[in-house]
């Protein structure tokens, strides 16, 4: 082949090693282009709403970013506000505007609380780990999470109120802990005794929601977040919320139904207090055990789930749900509590901003056996449906109120106290007062009354003609006897024998503080009293004829100081009757039980008791008093409306409560002899007593008028021989 000018081009060899330079391929040529068709362009109408769309874009997403700057803008300068308007945290901790009262009982166990109690303040690093998790569990599991609100819960909770059929903002709010600590801080508000009439009014009004405190929540929760921080908040938590009866923070509530630390609950412990946080009144378990336990099931549930608790933990906390205290699950002395808070200083009691601290006279076992006494026999021998109420006091021989129930709901707080507000017509338990101002005077138990009609004329009301219960009489009988059958006529006779007015003086000084009647009825019980007041009246009888003040509150003092500021409020007084009148009247009394209208208190271990019946007019109310060696106690019945009982005296239902509250209240006490004279023992010359004069219409006679049947047959012999010396002139 030649090349250009006919010459042939020269012969070259291909390098056959590996260091030739390679050959370069001849580049491939590249197809032609396919010539691109011209874009079909687009109708007037698409490219107008396109350009406008665009133009509506840009101007929307102008003022977008602007707004949104501005608002962060204003968002962090709301927040700085209230950062530097925020207190220091332990002002927050607690700042409750009133105190609260402990109330220990004789042994130095708390017993009842009222006002808000604040059990001390505990933090994020001593309280116990159960609880921490179990609140952040139920409350807010993105708690460390989240910047102070949670965007995602918010919108959970507008798709479930909007499922509800609520508005988006109605019900559940999404709040995290964090905003609700704002609410428990009222947003920084303080309390203002002028615009709001308690705390409780004010702390409703912080947690009415508007769109308004909305609003100022986040700043406020953004703040909080920055100057306390997570842990902070949490304390706060701990120590503020409200959970019910009272209880301010986890660690009053944990003391209240648990009697332990909040630093030391259990797993199942911590769901139930977690769970208060719903609804603290609802699921109170001294409320309703069962629903307290179903609601800590569901809290155990969730601490299982966001891995809070082991398999074997959440099982063992589900096979062993927690339970009250002892203390708790009685809730004794609810009625006792109420009476000493009535009987402290307001200042220091229902209106204290310090916490204080009382030691009472309670005895909870004692308490409780009480309780369930009355509780047995109103199951067991009261028809279904009655209204009717009753009341109980058992009291040392000193005033020491040692249990209290004031009505057949036993378990209260501010409920009508009958045993200490009822007044009521004491009835038949008034006559010992009767009694007791004879013997004081110089009867004795074997002096003769006539049991027989008798009409007294009072003035301004006319004759008046006192029956027995008895239509039969005894005729002439003893005081014993008298008193043991509750005996009317021969009570007005004493009664008439010894002056109304020695009679009402006895009865005061022994503790009747209401106004006591002034007509002859007086006797028969017709005057107003407490039980409490009649309790405390027989406590004299008991002690030997010395007056008492019955009372509860054994010392009052401020919580962390050691000297008390009240002492014992109460206790033995001066002499009443003498202590020989004491004994006597006592074993009086004791014939009441034995023989007389109050057989059914009699206790079955052979223990001696003394006691009277009592019913008023018209079967209103239904009383039996009485004591053993230990205790008095007394009891009573009727019906608020103070309409007649149906079949009920004082020897029947009340003598019966008696019976069986004092069967578990001695139960394994020794038996000991009651402090008596019996009628052998007395003096001779007392013995066997003295006759009442027909003369006086049956009366006994004054102890120094009285003489024995030989002398008075002879002194009216030296009568009729004087009467006739002076007919016939002799001397």
């Amino acid at each position: 082949m030649s090349g250009p000018g006919g010459k042939k081009p020269p012969l070259v060899a291909e390098r056959r090693y590996s260091n030739a330079p390679t050959r370069k391929p001849a580049a491939k040529s590249k197809p032609p282009r396919t010539p691109r068709k011209p874009a079909r362009k687009a109708s007037w109408p698409v490219r107008l709403m396109t350009g406008t769309m665009r133009v509506i874009w840009r101007v929307l997403w102008g003022i977008g970013w602007r707004v949104a700057a501005m608002g962060g803008i204003v968002l962090g300068l709301f927040t700085l506000y209230y950062f530097a308007q925020l207190p220091p945290l332990e002002s927050l901790i607690d700042a409750r505007t009133r105190g609260s009262v402990t109330l220990l009982d004789r042994n130095g166990k708390v017993f009842a609380w009222r006002g808000e109690t604040f059990g001390g303040q505990i933090t994020t690093e001593t309280v116990s780990p159960y609880l921490k998790n179990a609140i952040i569990a139920t409350e807010d599991k993105r708690f460390y999470r989240h910047l102070a609100i949670s965007p995602r819960g918010i919108a959970s909770a507008i798709r479930i109120n909007l499922a509800e059929g609520r508005g988006p903002l109605e019900g559940n709010g999404g709040s995290t802990i964090t905003q609700q600590v704002a609410k428990l801080i009222c947003l920084g508000v303080p309390f203002d005794p002028v615009q709001w009439k308690d705390e409780a009014a004010y702390e409703a009004d912080c947690r009415v929601s508007s769109k308004w405190r909305k609003l100022k929540e986040v700043p406020f929760s953004f703040a909080m977040e920055a100057k306390y921080g997570k842990d902070n908040i949490l304390t706060l938590y701990l120590n503020r919320a409200y959970l019910g009866a009272g209880a301010r923070g986890f660690e009053a509530a944990a003391q209240r139904y648990f009697s332990k630390s909040a630093n030391d609950v259990s797993p199942a412990e911590a769901a139930m207090l977690a769970g208060l946080l719903k609804a603290p009144s609802r699921y109170a378990p001294t409320g309703d055990l069962k629903r307290a336990q179903d609601r800590a099931a569901v809290v155990l549930g969730l601490m299982h789930d966001q891995r809070y608790l082991t398999d074997n933990q959440y099982n063992d906390a589900i096979a062993h749900p927690a339970r009250l205290s002892a203390a708790a699950e009685a809730m004794a002395g609810g009625y006792f509590a109420d009476w000493v808070m009535d009987s402290g200083p307001a200042f220091l009691t229902e209106d204290t901003t310090e916490d204080v601290t009382i030691r009472t006279t309670l005895d909870q076992d004692l308490q409780k056996r009480a309780e369930d006494a009355l509780d047995y026999v109103f199951a067991n021998k009261v028809k279904a449906g009655s209204k009717a109420q009753a009341a109980i006091i058992v009291m040392s021989a000193d005033g020491a109120v040692r249990a209290m129930v004031g009505g057949r709901k036993s378990q209260v707080a501010g409920a009508f106290n009958r045993a200490t507000q009822a007044l009521r017509q004491t009835g038949s338990t008034f006559k010992p007062f009767v009694y007791a101002a004879a013997l004081d005077l110089g009867y004795n138990m074997n002096s003769i009354v006539e049991d027989a009609p008798i009409t007294l004329y009072v003035k301004g009301s006319g004759e008046w003609t006192p029956k027995n219960y008895d239509p039969e009489y005894r005729g002439f009988i003893t005081l014993t006897e008298a008193l043991a059958h509750s005996v009317n006529t021969a009570t007005v006779r004493v009664s008439q024998a010894v002056g109304l007015e020695a009679v009402r003086q006895v009865a005061d000084q022994f503790g009747m503080n209401s106004d006591l009647a002034s007509g002859p009825a007086l006797a028969l019980g017709v005057s107003e009293s407490t039980l409490l007041d009649m309790t405390g009246a027989y406590a004299g009888i008991l002690n030997g004829g010395s007056s008492v003040t019955p009372y509860g509150l054994v010392e009052l003092r401020l919580r962390g100081d050691d000297t008390p500021l009240i002492g014992q409020g109460g206790g033995i007084g001066d002499r009443v009757i003498s202590e020989n009148a004491a004994r006597q009247l006592t074993y009086m009394m004791t014939q009441v039980v034995e023989r007389g209208t109050g057989r059914r208190a009699r206790l079955d271990d052979g223990r001696q008791v003394a006691g009277k019946t009592g019913t008023t007019q018209g079967a209103r109310d239904a009383w039996f008093i009485g004591f053993t060696a230990d205790y008095v106690t007394g009891v009573w019945m009727g019906n608020d409306d103070n309409t007649p009982l149906t079949g009920v005296t004082g020897g029947g239902l009340p003598a019966e409560i008696w019976h069986e509250v004092m069967t578990r209240v001695e139960e394994g006490q020794p038996i000991r002899p009651l402090p008596m004279i019996t009628p052998s023992e007395l003096s001779g010359d007392a013995w066997p007593g003295q006759m009442a004069g027909g003369a006086t219409d049956g009366l006994p006679q004054p102890p120094q008028q009285q003489q024995p049947k030989a002398k008075r047959k002879d002194s009216v012999e030296q009568v009729l021989i004087n009467i006739l010396g002076a007919i016939f002139g002799g001397n």
